[in-house]
């Protein structure tokens, strides 16, 4: 009989080379316990302690935050006095003089100062001035060269009624508005809202101290023209961003991220929005988490009872910076740690509806 170097026959070596290797499945079977409690990975813990009252957790629509002016309090701001347009620089106006060509001059700038040059009487300062006070102005003037000079002062380009629109509108700057202004006609001169986003709130800024917050929801989509507050010149309107009006999806969804609150915003809506859940999602482990003060508050959703029962009682209304985590089933974290751990270990595949442990096959060649 022919031996090989290990002083086994060809077909003994052979079927030692074929024989499975116990051992090392033996070992994968008992390392699987250890994995299954080593890979838990993040687990949100419903808070035991209830939150406080004002914040708890609600399927009803969150208190707005944003304390808005009343329409008592935007008429509040409102000029007292009849609207009349007062001169400023940057004005274009026009001078005539009866009888008196060489005095007459169109589209004489008012200056950053408020002068404006008229031949023989030098710089008259207009600022601030309605066009018939100007009138009286350089009539009182001319009075001292001029026998009853007959003046006729008008506006041709009006440039000192203006607002700053700035924020998130399409065209922020400087606007000027052709009569009395509103905040419509502001925003919609400034252009209104990008493609992106909606209109929610503006701030109206007068002077140093005079800020008011204003509901553009409540004023667009309910009509309530009380709100439409008057614009005096120099004021400044402000549209913020909508950064802070975000909720964060986490965990086993397909797109994780950040999710504008919209209208309504519930937990089922923003995990749609997500993309949905995924495959090695667990809908009976699903946490929302709500910041009360430094610490927040957990509480559990099962989406399982949303779907097979039609029990809407914990598909809450969401507040911005809300955090939704969907978790996932321990099947599929014991596969991720085993990918993760080695290559070699790839083969291992344990089923999440069996439990069945699926070890390598061998051929006997």
């Amino acid at each position: 009989m022919l031996l090989n170097a290990s002083g086994l026959s060809p077909l003994a070596h052979r079927e030692e080379r074929n024989r499975p290797n116990f051992a090392k499945n033996a070992l994968l079977l008992a390392i699987v316990p250890l994995l299954l409690g080593a890979c838990s990975g993040i687990s949100p813990k419903p808070t035991r302690v209830p939150a406080p009252p004002e914040r708890d957790f609600s399927i009803e629509l969150p208190k707005k935050n944003q304390q808005f002016a009343t329409k008592e309090q935007v008429e509040a701001i409102k000029p007292r006095e009849i609207f009349q347009y007062r001169v400023g620089p940057g004005d274009l106006v026009s001078l005539k003089v009866w009888r008196r060509p060489e005095l007459s001059q169109e589209n004489i700038m008012v200056s950053p100062d408020g002068f404006i040059a008229i031949p023989r009487v030098g710089n008259v300062y207009i600022k601030n001035a309605t066009p018939e006070e100007a009138q009286k102005l350089i009539t009182a003037k001319l009075e001292g060269l001029y026998i009853q000079p007959e003046v006729t002062l008008w506006v041709r380009e009006f440039h000192n009624n203006k607002a700053f629109v700035l924020g998130r509108v399409s065209r922020p700057g400087v606007i000027n508005f052709p009569g009395q202004g509103t905040l419509l006609e502001g925003l919609s001169l400034a252009g209104g809202l990008p493609d992106q986003g909606k209109l929610t709130r503006c701030a109206i800024i007068r002077g140093n101290d005079n800020v008011i917050w204003i509901d553009l929801q409540d004023l667009l989509k309910n009509g309530n023209m009380a709100l439409n507050a008057q614009i005096a010149n120099n004021d400044v309107i402000f549209i913020p961003e909508l950064n802070d009006e975000l909720v964060y999806v986490m965990g086993e969804v397909n797109s994780p991220g950040a999710v504008h609150i919209k209208d309504g915003m519930n937990v089922l809506k923003a995990i749609m929005l997500a993309g949905g859940m995924n495959k090695n999602a667990n809908p009976e482990k699903v946490f929302v988490i709500r910041q009360q003060s430094v610490k927040g508050s957990v509480i559990e959703v099962n989406l399982n009872d949303l779907v097979a029962h039609g029990d809407f009682s914990k598909n809450f209304t969401l507040m911005p910076e809300d955090i939704i985590f969907v978790g996932t089933t321990g099947m599929a974290k014991l596969n991720y740690t085993l990918d993760k751990i080695s290559p070699a270990l790839q083969f291992l595949s344990i089923g999440k509806s069996t439990g069945v442990i699926v070890l390598p096959s061998t051929t006997v060649k």
